[in-house]
């Protein structure tokens, strides 16, 4: 017998739409995204020099000397500032995005000034300053002393670059490493040779040749070593708009020539002999080594300013022998 009565499913009191229903947030998707950086005040009012990011990880385009294009890790620092007080802040992947999307040119100035003036156009109302930095290791093929070798060395460099008022500012940063012999401890060591030469051929009216050549080639001879270490020479070039280039591999070889005793990648015998002779020709403190380097970077064209730190990581003491010296022009980098 039918009663013609509605099913539960049926009812008016279950004919509702379901996604009236439901809460606001439960399996709902708004059409617009809450942003709390355009929309919240600041606690605290004030301008910003800088916000943004550090240590993007990203892969840039550079030539090799053959032509070729290759890509190489590098950590990028992405900032602008925040010129309103009354902004809380800013829109972070705007920055990240913007740097993606202008990595596929080849590294350099054009490439740089192009990420930096996009992130002022994705800040234009907020920010009058865009800052990027790059840091990424540079490789150099490098000839061996004698042996007809070669080999690769990287370079620890970074890359600065900051744009405010139409002006962009650049410093390349490079760090070296080379080999410094003490001139203290050579002349120590000298003297203590000739104390034993004269402890072995006192009274000899004369001595032949072959003599004193077999007693300089014997292991009692060698008394004292002159210390070396292993040492750093960190350089802070900034750019004038004479030059349109980033000039790393320039500023590497002319410091490398300069110091004459930079750390070498492929060494035989032949090599090793003539390394020695090169530290020994060139013994130098920590402020020789500043002075060396200071008069290369001043031999090069378009060079608004710099600061050079030699840095000796000493053998004797547990602790380095630091020289630093810049420039000197008013309101620039300083030691």
């Amino acid at each position: 017998m039918s009663t013609n009565l509605p099913s539960p499913e049926t009812s008016p009191a279950n004919l509702v739409d379901p996604a009236a229903a439901r809460p606001f947030g439960v399996n709902t998707r708004p059409n617009t995204l809450p942003d709390v950086a355009a929309d919240a005040a600041p606690l605290v009012q004030g301008k910003l020099n800088r916000v943004g990011m550090s240590g993007i990880e990203v892969a840039i385009r550079l030539r090799e000397s053959s032509g070729e294009m290759m890509r190489i890790p590098a950590r990028v620092d992405a900032y602008v500032s925040v010129d309103d007080p009354e902004v809380k802040g800013i829109h972070m992947s705007r920055l990240y995005l913007s740097l993606q999307d202008s990595l596929d040119a080849e590294f350099g100035r054009d490439q740089i000034e192009t990420i930096l003036k996009r992130f002022l156009d994705t800040h234009a109302d907020i920010s009058a300053t865009s800052y990027v930095s790059f840091r990424y290791e540079q490789m150099m093929q490098r000839e061996s002393l004698l042996s007809d070798h070669s080999a690769w060395r990287s370079y620890p460099v970074q890359i600065e670059a900051w744009s405010t008022g139409g002006k962009t500012t650049y410093r390349v940063h490079v760090r070296l490493t080379y080999s410094s012999a003490c001139p203290c401890s050579a002349a120590l060591a000298r003297q203590l040779l000739q104390q034993q030469f004269e402890e072995q051929f006192y009274g000899h009216q004369w001595l032949a040749t072959a003599t004193v050549l077999n007693w300089l080639g014997s292991n009692d001879t060698l008394m004292a070593v002159p210390h070396s270490q292993r040492s750093h020479a960190d350089i802070t070039i900034e750019l004038d708009d004479r030059r349109d280039d980033l000039p790393i591999d320039e500023l590497i070889t002319r410091t490398e020539a300069a110091l004459n005793t930079a750390v070498q990648a492929a060494v035989k015998r032949t090599d090793e002999q003539e390394f020695a002779r090169l530290n020994g020709e060139n013994l130098m403190f920590c402020e020789d080594a500043a002075r060396r380097l200071k008069n290369a970077v001043d031999a090069m064209d378009g060079i608004v300013d710099y600061r050079i730190q030699a840095s000796h990581f000493e053998s004797l003491h547990p602790h380095d022998a630091v020289a630093i010296v810049t420039k000197g022009i008013a309101g620039g980098l300083t030691a």
